[in-house]
């Protein structure tokens, strides 16, 4: 089982692509794993012959636990599926689960599913007793759920009811009145921040920039960037750059807790929030942000999102974050107060940009101007730093995104 967050301790194995004998090439995918922070596909690290499956699907195991035997093709004769079945799993660290013995009651489909399939069943308001499980012991699968959406929107709708001269009712949401669990994703999200704020003296400082210079490198490059690229030129690779200039010269805000003190990174890998079509969230990091260009932020940032909601993310790419921001500025927000992502110091929301009239000073007095201003709310974590030191830093990256030459940065 790999290590796909800091935090991360235990993985669900979700499915397996390849059964006992069956050939594999490195790279190709060997299993679905979902933990806390993110739903991945494993490659294979080896070329070879699949020769024993240790951990069953829908199993949670610890990290670093054995889940497969991959040995060179020709080496030795694979197991039979029969004997991986009956095999002892003291390599993993929770049991396989086994065929229940003839004669003795099936278990209940609904307490046997897996964090994907309970999302979908929750997603479509279906009862697991109505889907029949193809999976081992009668589990239920995704692709069950998703054959039994597939069929059942095929049925006939029902008969209209009679008609009435009552008022109709007023019109309500189609998941009214129901109980929508958690997925593993949203629960996770929820313990985590619980902890974050009881764990962290919270206090929450703003500023506001002027993105003008932003917004004219955005004009002069963005219809080629787009043609190019394939994706819109955003605010958020210049916020990215501008944090990872002043974390430089603030770096206990690049910094963890470590028992009475700070650990200071000398790295600087800043997490970029991403939302799950409002299913929760993850955080992809961007590694070594000063050595990247403004370019190869942007394309970065684009990638991983993207491959965050599509469930294709590394194991890798979600560890080693060091900072955070969070961008909720597409959906006009005004000031965001967001919750630290531990064992982080602070993390950065970047809110709405709005055109707004503003002084603008200079020898020769002043005038008022029409800019796009954006608000910069930060969330610290006092036991680190205190307010003027966030402070400073917020009026650092205040700095770099109005006085940058974001022009020449994009030409890099």
């Amino acid at each position: 089982m790999p290590q796909l967050g800091e935090t991360v301790a235990e993985g669900v194995v979700t499915k397996w692509y390849k059964k006992v004998g069956d050939t594999i090439k490195a790279d190709e995918t060997l299993f679905d794993v979902e933990t806390d922070k993110v739903s991945t596909e494993i490659p294979s690290p080896v070329a070879g012959v699949v020769a024993e499956i240790v951990v069953a699907e829908g199993i949670t195991a610890k990290v670093g636990a054995r889940l497969a035997v991959i040995r060179e093709a020709g080496a030795a004769k694979p197991a039979t599926q029969a004997a991986v079945a009956a095999a002892p799993v003291a390599a993993a660290t929770a049991p396989v689960a086994s065929r229940p013995p003839a004669g003795l009651p099936k278990v209940n489909a609904a307490d046997r599913l897996s964090p994907v399939v309970r999302r979908l069943v929750a997603e479509h308001s279906l009862n697991p007793a109505d889907i029949n499980g193809t999976g081992r012991d009668g589990r239920i699968t995704r692709e069950d759920v998703k054959e039994y959406i597939a069929r059942r929107g095929t049925r006939p709708a029902a008969a209209p009811a009679a008609v009435s001269s009552a008022l109709p009712a007023a019109p309500a949401s189609a998941m009214a009145g129901q109980a929508v669990p958690f997925n593993s994703v949203r629960k996770r999200v929820a313990e985590n921040t619980a902890k974050s704020w009881h764990t962290a003296p919270h206090v929450l400082q703003v500023v506001e920039a002027d993105f003008h210079r932003v917004e004219a490198a955005r004009k002069l490059h963005g219809a080629e960037w787009k043609r190019r690229e394939g994706f819109a030129l955003t605010y958020l690779p210049f916020i990215v750059r501008a944090v990872s200039i002043a974390l430089g010269k603030f770096p206990k805000l690049n910094a963890s807790l470590q028992g009475d003190g700070l650990a200071l990174h000398r790295r600087i890998n800043i997490g970029i929030a991403v939302d799950l079509n409002f299913d929760g969230l993850l955080v992809p990091v961007i590694k070594d942000v000063p050595a990247k260009s403004l370019p190869q932020i942007a394309k970065e940032i684009n990638d991983l999102a993207q491959r965050a909601r599509a469930g294709k993310l590394r194991p890798d790419e979600m560890t080693e974050g060091t900072y955070t921001i969070t961008n909720n500025g597409a959906f006009g927000t005004v000031i965001t107060a967001p919750i630290i992502n531990q064992p982080q110091v602070a993390i950065l929301s970047a809110d709405g940009i709005r055109k707004k009239p503003v002084v603008i000073e200079n020898e020769g007095g002043d005038s008022i101007a029409i800019r796009p201003v954006g608000v910069l709310a930060q969330s610290f974590d006092h036991r680190a730093v205190d307010g003027s030191y966030s402070a400073a830093f917020l009026a650092e990256v205040k700095t770099v995104i109005e006085t940058r030459n974001w022009e020449q940065a994009l030409s890099a």
